[in-house]
């Protein structure tokens, strides 16, 4: 008989185990540590023990369901940051008990939204999540620049670029209104990652964009103010950045975002087969 707990009752080499086996035969394989787990799982992706879920059967873990509690968006969110099912588990109902009590947990702490992330091609769990009540909402894409020394600027006349602490670029983001940053390239996540840099673009002293970038080149933020767009200044700062730390490429994801489409369209990234959506239930 199957039973199940919250993770703040077991130790953690059984969701361990849980997560490790139900992603298996997963598209995109989790081979990590189990140390690495806890470190990003229950670290930078902002998951807590208190809101996540395991299925045993006996002393087998069976299942697992992740969650993780924020005010995002302006609203408080629980998210699914990992459902997975052990293969000779599946299609029995375990998967729907998990996300019952992830739910009645979201329910229980007055959160206005569930949210998910899910890969493209895993319609398996697209389908899952619909019959749940998500809808689709965001298309998340990722893009790589395989060379990015050989990136061409401008070099504008009048602008200086600036490394910043996080908190005076947490201020900024604030200050800029954008109305979607998905979760894993949010403030908190920022925050909470320890190999970021934060420049930020200065013109007669005002500030008019902002870069985090890490020290292996994955950019989390990239933004110019509106009216200094088109002008080779996102372009300055990103290069000034690869110029420092001279990384061997360069990574970057976002969700619907016609200006970066067309910012790394021009500078030769290539779209990964990667591809996710981003669901929403509203509760």
């Amino acid at each position: 008989m199957v039973e199940y707990l919250d993770c703040s009752e077991v130790d953690i080499s059984m969701i361990y185990e849980a997560f490790t086996v139900g992603f298996s035969d997963y598209i995109v394989k989790m081979d990590i540590t189990e140390e690495m787990f806890k470190t990003r799982f229950f670290g930078v992706e902002g998951n807590q023990l208190e809101n996540s879920y395991i299925a045993m059967d006996g002393e087998r873990p069976v299942g697992l369901i992740l969650g993780g509690l924020k005010r995002y968006e302006g609203r408080l969110t629980m998210r699914c940051g990992a459902l997975a099912i052990h293969p000779d588990y599946r299609g029995i109902g375990v998967s729907s008990k998990l996300f019952e009590l992830h739910k009645a947990r979201a329910v229980e702490c007055d959160c206005g939204q569930l949210f998910l992330e899910v890969i493209v091609g895993n319609d398996r769990a697209i389908q899952f999540y619909k019959k749940k009540g998500y809808s689709k909402v965001y298309d998340l894409t990722y893009f790589t620049l395989h060379h990015p020394a050989s990136m061409v600027g401008r070099n504008v006349k009048g602008l200086e670029i600036k490394p910043i602490p996080f908190e005076c670029f947490e201020q900024h983001v604030h200050n800029w209104r954008i109305s979607h940053i998905n979760w894993q390239n949010d403030l908190d996540y920022m925050r909470l990652s320890d190999t970021n840099n934060y420049v930020a673009a200065y013109k007669d002293d005002k500030v008019i964009g902002d870069l985090c970038i890490n020290d292996s080149g994955k950019v989390s933020f990239l933004y110019v103010d509106v009216e200094y767009r088109n002008q080779g200044i996102a372009t300055d700062m990103l290069m000034t950045m690869i110029r420092e730390k001279q990384p061997e490429r360069v990574s970057i994801s976002f969700a619907n975002n016609h200006y970066l489409e067309g910012f790394v369209a021009k500078h030769g990234f290539n779209r990964n087969e990667l591809e996710q959506y981003e669901m929403y239930l509203h509760l």
